[in-house]
């Protein structure tokens, strides 16, 4: 296969799956990890996909929203099993912030109906947890973004400003070590800052593809992160580098 012909086709399988890793475009190709990367370099310069640690993201939905529907399939089974993990560090009685995120909206599904009190500016984990008589819900309020049926801008985020809570749940498109938490859509971005602001803990809810990655807005240092929950595809590297910071991981199968 010419050079030409394979970069294009790596542009292919990178939109396709919205990530891929070095490895696995290795193996498909029958070239070296070396080949690979050098290839990567050389599609991000121009502009094609963007290089992640360990792989490649697309770049076709950076300047947008992802719509609800579209992102529930996306590394679904990964989801679960983040929330469920989440869902073991919510106490009765506990006041905790959600975001718009389909993770967010898997918590809320896995939630027992138990004392509390939940904080969120997503219509649909809003509807999930009015099934719970027990949980008391505070929607932000604010201007509907339709793709993620969320609420962002002014009206929202003086709704957060009004509250304290204990933990803040929240997701995000990217997570650079150096470069920080970041998100595709500024006013997505800006919320979960707030909402990382008016909570005690911050316990984020990634998959592994997520790590190395820049979104368009950026959030927040890694730092600024209590406990991260992942999938047991994170690279060594990254698990070292987290635990240097002092970030607590929890790492699900």
């Amino acid at each position: 296969m010419l050079v030409a012909e394979r970069q294009k086709k790596i542009v292919e399988l990178v939109n396709e799956r919205l990530s891929i890793r070095v490895t696995e475009l290795s193996k498909i190709f029958s070239v070296t990890e070396e080949t690979i990367r050098r290839d990567l370099e050389k599609l991000e310069k121009e502009n094609l996909l963007m290089r992640s640690h360990g792989g490649a993201v697309s770049i076709e939905k950076d300047q947008g929203e992802i719509s609800y529907l579209e992102r529930e399939i996306t590394n679904a089974e990964q989801k679960k099993a983040i929330a469920a993990t989440a869902v073991g560090l919510i106490e009765p009685g506990d006041q905790i912030v959600l975001d718009a995120s389909t993770t967010a909206w898997y918590v809320a599904k896995e939630l027992p109906d138990m004392p509390l009190t939940v904080l969120t500016n997503s219509i649909k984990v809003a509807i999930e947890l009015s099934k719970k008589e027990q949980i008391k819900v505070i929607s932000t309020g604010g201007t509907l973004l339709s793709q993620s049926l969320s609420y962002v801008g002014p009206l929202a985020e003086r709704s957060l400003s009004m509250y304290h809570v204990n933990k803040a749940f929240l997701s995000c498109k990217g997570v650079h070590l150096e470069r920080g938490l970041s998100d595709f859509n500024e006013s997505q971005a800006l919320l979960k800052k707030q909402m990382m602001e008016i909570a005690d803990e911050t316990i984020l809810m990634v998959d592994s593809s997520k790590f190395g990655t820049r979104a368009f807005s950026r959030i927040n240092p890694v730092s600024n992160i209590d406990y991260i929950i992942t999938d047991s595809n994170i690279e060594e590297e990254t698990k070292n580098e987290l635990e240097e910071k002092k970030i607590k991981l929890l790492i699900v199968n």
